[in-house]
């Protein structure tokens, strides 16, 4: 049986190096739903209590911690990517691109 959408997403979540991050987009993409990226914002909100899945990793198109509210505590989203060296500003991954990581397509 094939997983559900937001197991799908979690398993290219699981993934995503340390020191690196994605976008919605991107993993909506690797799953074949190019348009669904505001399902995987939605998949990534519901994975709160599981620790396996680094959901800090995963940002908007522009580098935005968009999700940072979902977190406990006022800064945890980016406490969090600090800890692993990416630096953030304003709210905003610095030197995007260079941290960025596209999954590879699920087929």
């Amino acid at each position: 049986m094939e997983a559900n959408f937001f197991e799908r997403v979690y398993e290219i979540a699981r993934q995503i190096p340390e020191g690196k991050v994605t976008s919605y987009g991107a993993i909506a993409k690797a799953l074949g739903t190019a348009r669904s990226a505001r399902m995987v914002g939605w998949a990534m909100n519901a994975c709160h209590n599981m620790d396996d899945v680094p959901a800090h990793r995963v940002v908007n198109r522009q580098g935005l911690l968009t999700g940072k509210h979902h977190f406990d505590g006022t800064n945890l989203m980016q406490q969090l990517l600090e800890n692993e060296g990416i630096k953030v500003k304003n709210n905003q991954i610095v030197d995007f691109e260079k941290h960025f990581w596209e999954p590879e397509i699920v087929k």
